[in-house]
């Protein structure tokens, strides 16, 4: 008894003075940007420097790493730790946060004794890797973080009995309107190469008078040679069916270039008819391109366009929006454990009068 006493108090201590475990399970992108992952980094590396013990939790010894395209300094303000082959470090008091799309990996700890919660971007991708009829509740994780209202609306219709709290992304002040003119190049990023492949090769074809046309592929890259690249494009082209809420074309708001797109299954909820060009027939984006760039060429875009895209993004351009939003979330969790904890003690002293 005096053992669970002791056991309580300190889980009590760790979780006020901040030092209990925050794991973030990441993906390994092998050196790729994935806007997925920085917000996952984004999210830890606030917390780190708020006190907190977060801590970067990986599958594999060979970890990439991404400080080749997010900064060196996500990696060296954030431990790394990777769990193949490992005895990972676990508490009561503890928090492991898992992307929605490892439902295995939820199902390989769910019988670890800490606090699970789902950090969910995607909706087409939560059942990717979880058994047929799972559910995230029956393994242990009755939370979720999640990045739009819409998203929120969609799981709650699905995951039942899970809270769903919303932390929006932010856009870092690399996106910013260039005093320059733009070139021309249309910056194109699908989450499916193919994609892109097709539709250049499509395009060319169809439209072989703008074969001087560039199309920069936007892979590869950091983010400030990403966001130089947005800034050069007299336009920017977005392929991704599965996004439920698409950092790509915000970015490219920022930036003041017009955004071509097809609009995604789950259309986010910062998507008007006005602040940027919309299909949702993928076949028709060629064409859409085509007449852009006549328009273009003959100064002939709408400046309600140029107006609304700058706008949409301005929501999304505050990293102390971002950073608030994080901290009372986690705080809120904190607190609320430190209590369960508090009520859990006292019952057991109370028994023991």
């Amino acid at each position: 008894m005096m053992e669970t006493i002791q056991k309580l108090e300190l889980s009590i201590e760790n979780l006020k003075n901040k030092s209990a475990r925050i794991y973030f399970f990441v993906m390994d992108t092998k050196g790729n940007a994935k806007a997925s992952v920085k917000y996952t980094y984004d999210l830890a590396l606030t917390l780190k420097e708020s006190g907190y013990n977060s801590i970067i939790l990986h599958e594999k010894s060979d970890y990439f790493g991404v400080d080749s395209w997010l900064g060196e300094e996500y990696m060296s303000k954030l431990p790394h730790q990777y769990v193949e082959g490992q005895n990972l470090a676990i508490s009561p008091e503890d928090t492991i946060i898992v992307p929605e799309i490892f439902g295995y990996v939820m199902s390989q700890i769910s019988n670890l004794p800490c606090a699970k919660i789902v950090l969910c971007q995607s909706y087409d991708y939560i059942f990717e890797t979880l058994e047929p009829g799972q559910t995230w509740s029956q393994l242990g994780f009755t939370k979720c973080i999640t990045t739009s209202e819409k998203l929120k609306t969609q799981i709650s219709q699905t995951m039942r009995g899970v809270s769903i709290d919303i932390i929006e992304p932010f856009i870092t002040n690399d996106f910013t309107v260039s005093k320059y003119p733009a070139k021309p190049v249309i910056s194109v990023h699908s989450i499916e190469q193919r994609d892109k492949v097709n539709l250049i090769k499509n395009f060319y074809v169809k439209y072989p008078q703008y074969r001087w046309i560039a199309f920069r592929d936007m892979r590869g890259m950091s983010i400030s040679q990403f966001a130089n690249g947005i800034k050069e494009s007299m336009g920017c082209v977005w392929i991704d069916k599965t996004s439920s809420f698409g950092t790509f074309p915000i970015e490219s708001m920022s930036c003041g270039v017009p955004v071509i797109g097809l609009a995604p299954s789950i259309q986010p909820e910062w998507m008007s008819e006005d602040n940027g060009i919309w299909t949702l027939e993928q076949h028709k984006l060629v064409d859409i391109i085509a007449e852009y760039i006549q328009n273009w060429l003959e100064d002939n875009i709408s400046e309600q366009l140029y107006e609304k895209s700058i706008n949409t993004a301005k929501k999304y351009q505050s990293s102390e929006k971002f950073e608030k939003s994080v901290l009372s979330t986690f705080e809120r969790y904190q607190q609320i454990r430190s209590s369960n904890f508090e009520m859990e003690l006292n019952k057991i002293k109370q028994e023991t009068v």
